[in-house]
């Protein structure tokens, strides 16, 4: 089923200016009962979903983290050792934000298409010196050879719920619920629902550099949050942490689930899933106390003006 960010291809994905590129689609299919679930990439699903829906599944996560393939010409290389005015490929605004300041010798240029469709440009052209892809879409089609370098934070912190997958359900299906919930991986479903709030509250999206790194550690859930113009020349950062339970036993109570920015997990600890969205918020929020709010609203309009 080919979605609307799937159809438009000559268009920089923060420019399209819809919420649902890569769901909509899809939903329409599972509100019509054409289907009973549907499986996404985390990171393409809005914070808050349509009413009726839920995700009943946060699947184990793979690598978060972006990748460097090169251009077979610059095999060996890496993103500080390509010469200066190397071109690279990526459609996303947080990863030319941080890699604009990080390596100030590249330059950067909009590159889109599925996996295959962006290496053969990569391959057969000499439009690009790199691409920038998510780490784990290439290890899920088998590709991992072609990654050339992995990016650590400190060059590009990753997407708000990037490297998981999530099952999309109607709220009302309990039977779809229940079967589906055996797949969440408590986790990830605790560091996504920081991330997805963390956002949320920033009221971020594809149009705005907005970046995460989390951590589970000691029963700690570490986060670090940052936002960045486009240029990537000015940025507000912070790090926080909350302590988990982690408590792995399903709980009892009211018939009602609730929901932690769009996840249902009755099989992950409630306090534990409280606090990761109160983590959230919290980091948000002293992001915007330090001024965040005002390099969203730049790095938005100048994106709109482009």
């Amino acid at each position: 089923m080919a979605t609307t960010g799937d159809k438009i291809l000559d268009t920089a994905l923060s420019k399209i200016g819809e919420k649902s590129l890569f769901t909509k689609e899809l939903e329409n299919a599972l509100e019509r009962n054409e289907v009973d679930l549907v499986v996404h990439s985390l990171k393409d699903l809005p914070t808050t979903l349509p009413l009726g829906f839920t995700i009943g599944a946060v699947l184990k996560r793979e690598n978060p983290h972006d990748a460097v393939v090169l251009h077979p010409k610059n095999a060996g290389k890496t993103l500080h050792t390509l010469p200066e005015k190397s071109v690279i490929g990526t459609s996303s605004l947080r990863r030319a934000a941080q890699l604009k300041k990080r390596f100030p010798h590249l330059e950067f240029k909009d590159i889109r298409g599925n996996l295959n469709t962006r290496l053969k440009k990569l391959d057969e052209k000499d439009d690009f010196s790199a691409i920038i892809l998510a780490a784990a879409g290439l290890r899920r089609m088998g590709w991992e050879s072609r990654v050339s370098q992995l990016l650590g934070p400190e060059d590009c912190m990753y997407a708000v719920g990037q490297g998981a997958l999530a099952v999309e359900v109607r709220a009302r299906d309990r039977d779809i619920l229940d079967m589906v919930s055996v797949l969440h991986d408590p986790e990830t479903v605790l560091r996504c629902v920081a991330e997805r709030a963390f956002l949320r509250h920033l009221e971020g999206g594809c149009s705005v550099p907005v970046a995460v790194h989390t951590e589970i550690k000691d029963s700690q859930l570490y986060m670090t949050g940052a936002v960045f113009s486009l240029d990537g020349s000015d940025s507000i950062k912070e790090t926080m942490q909350t302590s988990l339970v982690m408590d792995t036993q399903e709980e009892e109570g009211s018939s009602d689930d609730p929901q932690h920015v769009g996840i249902t997990a009755r099989n992950v600890c409630s306090r534990d899933q409280a606090s990761a969205e109160k983590l959230g918020v919290d980091l948000a929020c002293l992001l915007l106390s330090k001024g965040a709010r005002e390099i969203l609203t730049v790095a938005r309009q100048l994106n709109d003006a482009r």
